[in-house]
């Protein structure tokens, strides 16, 4: 098309409407919120239920709008004020102006939806949500990211826009941008001394004149920053190189040592790669430990507690607190008596095999990944746990007739899968299985309600639990107990 009729073309474009003293309804999709504008639904961020504001449209489909609050004409009584003052710009904790008590309300209708509109199979009456203790500082894991450019936040929650300063900034993406780094000065996800490591690395890389990494022309010295807390003492950095230079390398890290001598991992890795995946990378460990000792408290209470060692490629849950109330609940809606065998699908590191395992005879874990597969066999014998066992492969191609007639046709089956939830053909070996229960533990109930739908032919609905696993987002964790028709 030539340059004056693309200019025609969009001089023809009608701009988007300035929407005038819109309420506020509900609470939506992926922490947005919800409003009705002519048939059509408006999604808009950092709104709140019960907000009347005026709204500027930038995104118009055939069903539905998106728009970004300009001014806000009346305030929800479920307003507060939010404690960050990144807030608004930063995707992190996009529900942070809504009281943390309507905060779980709205999980715990977004449950309810889920099995109403998707599932639409009979369902006793939902359980109420298990709200977190810490609302604030409840991350064991964060990852900044070093950019040579740092966007600013006009620090208005309304107005939900950003500079650009031609300096040095370390913190976290903007939301859907690969190049963007807002600048943090305080988080509030994880606990000390997070901010303040972060922020001397910061201050002594510019210093010492370091290089920013640049995402889009992709060089430069310092690319990321992972730093983990736990339930111990225990306290892990690894800091992420985009170049291969022992000098500055050894200088930062004898740095962090002498300043932080509170760290007992510290490790480091060079990434010279496209990506910023570090899986396939080796972790030098430079002083200290190669891995966090996580620790949570066993199922019953006659049981010793268990021992996780986290390295720095492992996953563990993200909010320990709340994971030992998910595993809980797992564990107590199974009502184990001692002699069950219990397949446990998706499980990771084997956290949760582990936690269960005192209480039954036997349990087989699967899980996709081989790295996790090795840390859930090493964290059994961290436990001296003897009744489990893990193989490593893909769900939908390991659990087949052939495998469930060597091992076992399970009396409980518990899934943990990922958001996208269970593969049809898993589905389809479990109902051929047919176990007496199916503790199903779902991020995304959404996809959950789906598998339950499917599972309908032979599993009725027993209970349903709740728990929040993220407060000051709209994420929660669902955990719904299925017996055998």
């Amino acid at each position: 098309m030539p340059v004056q009729t693309k200019l025609m073309a969009r001089r023809k474009k009608r701009p988007l409407p300035l929407l005038e003293n819109v309420e506020i309804m509900d609470a939506g999709a992926e922490g947005k919120a919800v409003a009705r504008v002519d048939e059509k639904v408006l999604f808009v961020p950092f709104a709140a239920p019960g907000d009347i504001v005026d709204v500027q449209v930038y995104k118009k489909k055939r069903h539905f709008l998106e728009g970004r609050i300009t001014a806000l004409k009346k305030v929800s009584g479920y307003r507060v004020e939010p404690k960050c003052a990144h807030f608004g710009l930063c995707g992190g904790c996009k529900w942070q102006h809504i009281d943390y008590a309507y905060q779980r309300r709205f999980k715990q209708k977004q449950v309810k939806d889920s099995l109403d509109r998707i599932a639409k199979v009979p369902y006793p009456g939902i359980q109420e949500i298990i709200g977190a203790e810490d609302i604030y500082f409840y991350r064991n894991k964060l990852e900044f990211t070093f950019s040579d450019r740092r966007w600013l936040t006009t620090l208005d929650p309304v107005a939900a826009e950003g500079e650009m300063l031609e300096t040095r900034g370390l913190g976290f993406h903007l939301p859907g941008k690969f190049d963007k780094i807002l600048d943090i000065d305080q988080c509030y996800l994880q606990k000390e001394p997070s901010n303040d490591i972060r922020l001397a690395v910061k201050a002594f890389a510019i210093e010492k004149n370091f290089s920013f990494y640049n995402a889009r022309e992709q060089h430069g010295f310092l690319r990321n920053m992972i730093i983990r807390t736990s339930t111990t003492t225990d306290l892990m950095v690894v800091m992420i190189f985009g170049e291969e230079n022992e000098e500055a390398i050894e200088m930062l890290m004898n740095h962090l040592a002498e300043k932080f001598p509170q760290i007992t991992s510290l490790m480091y890795v060079v990434n010279t790669k496209k990506n910023d995946s570090i899986y396939d990378l080796e972790v030098r460990l430079f002083k200290g430990k190669d891995h966090n000792m996580e620790l949570m408290r066993a199922a019953r209470p006659d049981r010793k507690p268990l021992y996780f060692k986290v390295g720095p490629k492992s996953f563990y849950q993200t909010n320990p607190q709340q994971a030992q109330k998910l595993y809980q609940t797992a564990h107590d809606f199974a009502g184990f008596n001692g002699d069950e065998l219990v397949y446990d699908l998706y499980t990771g590191t084997g956290t949760i095999a582990l936690f269960i395992a005192p209480s039954v005879k036997r349990v087989i874990g699967i899980e996709s990944v081989e790295d996790a597969v090795e840390d859930a066999r090493k964290n059994a014998l961290e436990n001296d746990i003897d009744n489990v066992e893990f193989h490593a492969g893909d769900m939908a191609a390991l659990l087949t007739e052939d495998f469930i007639a060597g091992h076992g046709v399970p009396d409980v089956l518990l899934t943990d899968p990922p958001r996208a939830g269970m593969h049809p053909k898993v589905i389809k070996q479990i109902l051929q299985a047919a176990p007496g229960k199916i503790v199903y533990v779902s991020c995304n109930p959404a996809t959950q309600a789906r598998d339950i739908a499917l599972l309908d032919e032979k599993y009725r609905i027993e209970k349903v639990q709740p728990v929040d696993m993220f407060p000051q987002t709209h994420h929660v964790e669902n955990v719904v107990l299925l017996v055998r028709k």
